[in-house]
């Protein structure tokens, strides 16, 4: 697992500094157009290219009239055929690529709102079917006005949390006199009948009245027929819904559930293989479906409701039935609820003593074995709906035969801390060159499938390399370890993460999905971690800072022995930073070579020297991939280059100020010795000179004073790692046998 720091750790600041995108503005735009985007964020130092998961959106610098790029400003432009849809930002950086952030693409013309709209009389019109992009004015109400006709049908969404924003919106229509008449609380959207044409009121607040620039917003305005079943705005996807859909599924075969179905004496006939769809409305809906199976029948059962982004809690009971209503007998067969987390989370949700990912889900993956022939009844329900009456709580439904199978989600690895601070850090594969990061991923295994699992990636950045640690049979967990060669240069791709195995004497090939944290929660006191999945896999390499030590064996090649005796490997140590502390405590990764005893290598030494026991390890004849890891306390220094160009920039204006000085002490000279003819001319020459000396020193205070922010700001600082060497093939031979 992920290292722990004790209560003795000296370190206050966790991770490397990385690149993370906070905010752009707009969030999103209309396809076929092109707009300004604004964007904040931390460590964005030289930020260069703004890019987006999907090729259809482009930017560009915006320029100034000076022709001078407008800090931290593009042009985006979206096609005409860019799927409609959230997709990922992010901005490449001297650091590398940031984390990403949700951007929008929409039908709807939008606009980004300009100016205060706190009150009635300010407030903003908006045209029916539009969009508008703003920020929740803090401790204050929002206002937007709009016209309708009497009769006419109004939704009115305003998408939050579901595009990474830090708002819980409460959205209110009222009348033209601000009198309240429909009231939104939970993120839900407002469905108004219109009762008389005219001038109507949207408010729109923070359920603490929190704003600020990260509690952002996108409020659309629609006129809709009367029974359009009218979609929410696009949403994230949380890291649950990694494991939906099965591979293959179609809407070829599906069918909707028929109500009423509630009573048993209701109960929906089916016959098995079935693919359902339906919804657990109104409030304690219970659907029951009936069917007829065999004894020794194995079925495999699977509901996604909460994986497809609604707040329910899917739960089943399948009964055998024997005799006839209303004497009838129900003896229950198997109980079905949640798809436990392939690995124990951080008990606080914080990354505390595990990840703060869940990759579990309230949802169903269960087996239904029958044991009796004859007629048996499926009821489903949802756990809490007796709350809840959303007819947008919908569920799918499919019982089939056993399609083993698997799915998988990875995160980048962090600092798990005990000494009173809790972090859960968004964290981008932006490599330093010479580093190698640790992937934790986990499986959600799909109707009895247990095989081991290879990791992989395709597409990586040049002098990139991807080595996974595979998930042994039976197992959840692996680890991909993604590394950059000392030498590697400046690089972006977007990279295929794939896992691969074996199913019913078949090679079988899934993406592994990536998950992040949509906020860097550094101090969590005040604020919950909100993971989500990522739509695509950005891997980026940047040479500006180097890795503080690369620690790798002395050679890259397959390091053989044989089963039950000792493999020593010589390691070496590249260090390029100064540290707290003579040692750093290495673990392993790599399944086989777990068991190995924690030991120390030195941070003031080039090489160690690592002792494997395979007869204590029991490791079995085969071929490994192995990596050490633990965590040291680096004097990080950032951004040397910055007082590097300062000090250039403070002597290049003191060699400026300095010949402009002797000049000007030229032509003071000689306007007092020049002819009374010419003295005018000389003395207002010599005026201008003086001039430009002024601004010549003023250039140096600035440069002197930028130089010491630099100074300052590339101070060492004591920062807390993860340290993880270069992976080591192992191959394992079987003992000789004795004659």
């Amino acid at each position: 697992m992920t290292c722990l720091i004790s209560s003795t750790a000296v370190a206050q600041l966790v991770c490397l500094p990385a690149p993370r995108l906070l905010t752009t503005m707009p969030m999103g735009g209309q396809v076929g157009t092109s707009f300004d985007v604004t964007i904040t964020g931390e460590h964005l130092e030289n930020a260069e290219e703004l890019s987006f998961s999907n090729p259809g959106i482009t930017a560009t610098k915006k320029l100034g009239k000076d022709g001078q790029p407008v800090p931290n400003t593009y042009v985006v432009s979206i096609a005409k055929d860019c799927p409609q849809g959230i997709h990922e930002a992010r901005v490449m950086t001297r650091l590398g690529v940031s984390s990403t952030r949700a951007f929008n693409v929409g039908t709807f013309p939008e606009i980004t709102r300009t100016k205060p709209n706190t009150a009635l009389e300010n407030a903003l019109k908006l045209d029916l079917n539009t969009l508008c992009n703003a920020v929740m004015t803090a401790q204050n109400v929002d206002f937007y006005t709009f016209e309708a006709t009497k009769g006419q049908r109004i939704v009115v969404d305003c998408a939050a949390k579901g595009i990474d924003s830090k708002l819980n919106p409460v959205v209110i229509i009222a009348d033209e006199q601000g009198m309240d008449l429909l009231v939104e609380r939970r993120g839900g959207m407002l469905d108004f009948q219109v009762p008389e044409s005219g001038k109507y009121v949207i408010k729109l607040h923070g359920l603490t009245y929190d704003g600020g620039p990260h509690h952002f917003y996108r409020l659309a305005i629609r006129s809709v027929a009367k029974d359009e079943l009218v979609p929410r705005l696009p949403a994230i996807q949380t890291v649950s819904a990694f494991s939906w859909p099965p591979p293959g599924l179609t809407d070829k075969s599906v069918r909707p559930e028929a109500e009423p179905n509630n009573q048993h004496a209701q109960a929906q006939k089916i016959t098995l293989p079935c693919d359902i769809t339906g919804s657990f409305f109104p409030a304690a809906d219970v659907d029951t479906f009936e069917f007829t199976a065999k004894k020794g029948e194995v079925w495999w059962v699977e509901v996604a409701s909460e994986r497809l982004g609604r707040p329910t809690d899917p739960s089943i009971v399948v009964q055998h039935i024997s005799g006839q209503a209303p004497d009838e007998t129900r003896t229950d067969v198997v109980e079905l609820s949640d798809i436990a987390s392939p690995v124990k989370i951080s008990s606080n949700g914080y990354s505390y003593d595990g990840p703060p990912y869940n990759a579990g889900s309230s949802d169903i993956i269960g087996k239904l074995e029958i044991k009796q022939d004859g007629v048996h009844r499926l009821q489903l329900r949802d756990l809490f709906g007796g709350t809840r009456n959303d007819p947008q709580n919908i569920y799918r439904l499919i019982i089939r035969k056993a399609e083993p199978d698997f799915a998988l989600v990875g995160w980048s690895l962090h600092m798990n801390l005990r000494n009173g601070d809790r972090n859960a850090l968004s964290k981008p594969i932006a490599l330093r060159a010479g580093a190698t990061m640790p992937i934790e991923v986990v499986v959600v295994r799909r109707d009895g499938f247990d095989g081991e699992i290879d990791l992989f990636m395709e597409n990586l950045p040049e002098g990139v390399t991807a080595a996974g640690l595979k998930i042994p049979k039976g197992k959840t967990r692996g680890i991909m370890l993604i590394s950059a060669e000392a030498n590697a240069t400046r690089g972006l791709t977007s990279a295929a993460f794939f896992g691969r195995a074996t199913i019913d004497g078949k090679v079988v090939t899934r993406p592994c999905r990536m998950a992040s944290m949509q906020w860097p929660v550094k101090d969590g006191w005040g604020e919950v971690p909100s993971p989500r999945l990522l739509a695509d896999v950005p891997v980026s390499v940047s040479n500006s800072e180097l890795a503080p030590i690369t620690i790798s064996p002395v050679e890259n090649k397959v390091w053989e022995v044989t089963a039950g005796e000792k493999l020593s490997i010589p390691l070496v140590h590249a260090r390029r930073s100064e540290f707290s502390g003579a040692n750093v405590t290495l673990n392993t990764y790599g399944a086989g070579f777990e068991g190995v005893p924690a030991f120390d290598a030195p941070l003031t030494a080039d090489s160690s020297t690592v002792d494997l026991d395979l007869a204590a390890l029991k490791t079995q004849p085969g071929d490994y991939k192995i990596s050490f890891y633990g965590y040291a306390v680096v004097k990080y220094r950032e951004n040397l280059e910055a007082v590097a160009a300062a000090k250039t920039a403070v002597m290049q204006a003191q060699q400026e100020a300095d010949a402009l000085a002797a000049e000007s002490q030229k032509l003071a000279e000689l306007a007092k010795t020049a002819p009374d003819a010419q003295r005018a001319g000389a003395e207002t020459a010599a005026k201008a000179a003086a001039e430009k000396v002024k601004a010549a020193q003023a250039a140096v205070t600035t440069a002197d004073k930028q130089l010491k922010s630099a100074t300052a700001t590339a101070a060492p600082k004591d920062i807390v790692d993860i340290i993880v060497s270069t992976p080591i093939t192992i191959r394992v031979n079987p003992a000789k046998k004795a004659n």
